[in-house]
């Protein structure tokens, strides 16, 4: 950083505050150090209880929120690091991470721009440049954001600090590093050879990166120079550097290449007509996520979703509402406690645990069949065989028969590999209809009514098992042969003249289906969801926020079906 001269020596850049805009903008590779807030924002603690002031409580002013976005911009842009972490809520956390912004990410000649402030909340932009060892250079350029807030000691306001502040990819733990990638690139390819870009399918993006996390090293490929993400996780793989299995893992990302690697190649089971209909359809529904599965092979053909930062159909851990009374159905048809044609109660509301529980619009079925239940979604005609289960019965089932909830899928990427926990009284209760505290994605539900199809869970992959030697998960039985064709006829009746006939309409006779809503706190609208085979394919969908299943995900899935026809 050179000498530093003494601050009334120093040649200053004031910001300036234009038409409600704040414009931080210091020149020049050179770092000086700003003294903020009179003595400087790391010198207000210092003060004596003698000259204590009252704490400032309320909302923040306009002024509070654009000096103390202007502040830390202006201290982060100078490189005055500790400057800059004295104007936020985490000081430690802040300095770990801007320090290596200038030396493990190698950005210079930074400049930040904030634009018109919204509440609390100012948002930026970020340009410069990534200069990496032996002259390698490529511009930068982000927007970012960060929200003032006050700190409850002494009422001072400051950056509510989180990672996502200096890069919006990143999270808290993360790192940016630019240098030789840990992993190669890869050359992802469908099916037939052809090669998969975000370009030709955007859904495919963290698609790609997990493909390259996990292939990256063996795939013959040749690492390039590249400023990247690197995810806390990261630092918690086993020796082999195996992908975990978490809902909560995002693999690395690469933000500027400065030199190419060379990939290597990986062969995936994306189907590139099914891929391309999947992307078109989860379009038309904001936040709507979609799986295409071969029921006979576990080979995934399509995944697509709306919004491309998360690979909610595979990595989501969201309640599924009905499509749950699958495997609900399959255990009480094995227990003898239903049967296909034969009467079942499907009351306006039955009681366990202390909960109330209604059928959608308060509906009941006088002297109906289970099937009748099963394909009108009658919620009463489960739980009112609560009492007579188990709290272990649907855990058993979903992990025995159906695969489910033991971390052990091993697909090529991460995924979420579905949760259906032991749970008693009410909950245990709600679980039976897919709420409580039972956890699903599209992928695991794809999986579900696959596994219904052919009577025997085949663990869904997207790149062969050949390739790394990797051993596919296996449930320890099949469904019995009368539970299995039981099963299927309560599907093929849903399909046929139940809550999802009008989605399914055309798509018979070899079909079944099931419709789905999950009720979450503080949305206005449920979750609706989706599931249905066609011949040797099996597709889900989500549709969050979006209300009944039949009417949101359900076309989707049947577009699917007749387009893998």
């Amino acid at each position: 950083m050179g000498n530093r001269r003494r601050a009334s020596e120093r040649n200053r850049t004031k910001p300036a505050v234009i038409g409600g805009m704040i414009a931080v903008v210091v020149g020049g590779a050179g770092f000086g150090v700003y003294a903020l807030y009179g003595g400087g924002a790391a010198a207000d603690d210092s003060s004596s209880a003698s000259d204590a002031k009252p704490v400032k409580k309320g909302p923040l002013s306009a002024t509070e929120v654009k000096s103390t976005a202007t502040a830390f911009l202006t201290a982060w842009q100078s490189g005055d690091v500790t400057t800059a972490a004295a104007a936020t809520n985490d000081t430690a956390a802040a300095r770990t991470l801007l320090t290596g912004y200038g030396k493990e990410a190698y950005i210079k000649d930074v400049t930040l721009t904030a634009k018109k402030r919204s509440g609390d909340a100012v948002p930026f932009s970020v340009k410069g440049t990534v200069a990496y060892k032996g002259g390698l250079t490529k511009p930068l350029a982000y927007e970012s954001e960060l929200t003032v807030v006050r700190r409850a000691k002494d009422g001072k306001p400051l950056v509510d600090w989180h990672s996502a502040v200096v890069h919006p990819d990143l999270k808290d733990g993360d790192k940016l590093v630019t240098g030789e990638a840990g992993t190669p690139p890869v050359k992802a390819l469908d099916r037939d050879g052809g090669e998969l870009t975000t370009a030709k399918y955007p859904s495919l993006g963290t698609v790609l990166d997990g493909l390259r996390e996990k292939f990256g090293k063996t795939a013959g490929g040749k690492a390039g120079i590249e400023l990247r993400v690197i995810r806390a996780e990261a630092e918690s793989k086993d020796a082999e550097g195996s992908a975990k299995t978490s809902s909560d893992e995002t693999p690395d990302k690469t933000l500027v290449e400065l030199s190419k690697g060379t990939p290597g190649t990986v062969r995936t089971t994306l189907s590139p007509g099914l891929q391309a209909t999947a992307e078109q359809q989860v379009a038309k529904k904001a936040k709507s996520s979609a799986v295409v599965i071969r029921p006979s092979t576990g080979e995934i053909l399509a995944v697509a979703n709306a919004g491309h930062g998360f690979n909610t159909a595979f990595q989501g851990s969201l309640a599924p509402g009905s499509t749950m009374k699958i495997i609900t159905a399959s255990l009480l048809i094995d227990k003898g406690l239903a049967s296909t044609n034969k009467e079942h109660p499907c009351p306006k509301y039955s009681t366990y645990g202390g909960w109330k529980f209604q059928n959608d619009d308060k509906f009941e079925i006088k002297g109906g069949t289970f099937k009748a239940s099963f394909a009108r979604s009658c919620n009463t005609a489960f739980i009112s065989q609560a009492k007579k289960l188990s709290d272990d019965d649907l855990t058993k089932q979903a992990q025995q028969v159906f695969g489910l909830g033991m971390d052990n899928w091993a697909i090529g990427v991460p995924t979420f590999d579905g949760s259906v926990p032991v749970q008693s009284q009410a909950q245990m209760a709600a679980s039976l209809i897919g709420q409580g505290g039972v956890r699903m994605n599209p992928l695991n539900m794809a999986s579900v009514v696959a596994t219904a199809k052919t009577g025997t869970f085949h663990q869904p992959y997207l790149v062969a098992p050949t390739v790394d030697k990797r051993t596919l998960a296996k449930a320890p039985r099949s469904l019995s042969a009368d539970t299995q064709a039981q099963l299927k006829e309560l599907l093929q009746y849903t399909a046929a003249a139940g809550t999802a006939a009008d989605a399914m309409a055309g798509l018979g006779p070899d079909f079944g289906a099931k419709t789905g809503s999950a009720e979450v706190d503080g949305q206005k609208k449920p979750n609706g969801w989706f599931t249905a085979w066609k011949g040797d394919l099996a597709a889900a969908g989500v549709v969050q926020q979006g209300g009944h299943g039949g009417e949101t995900a359900g076309p989707i899935v049947a577009a699917l079906l007749k387009a893998g026809s």
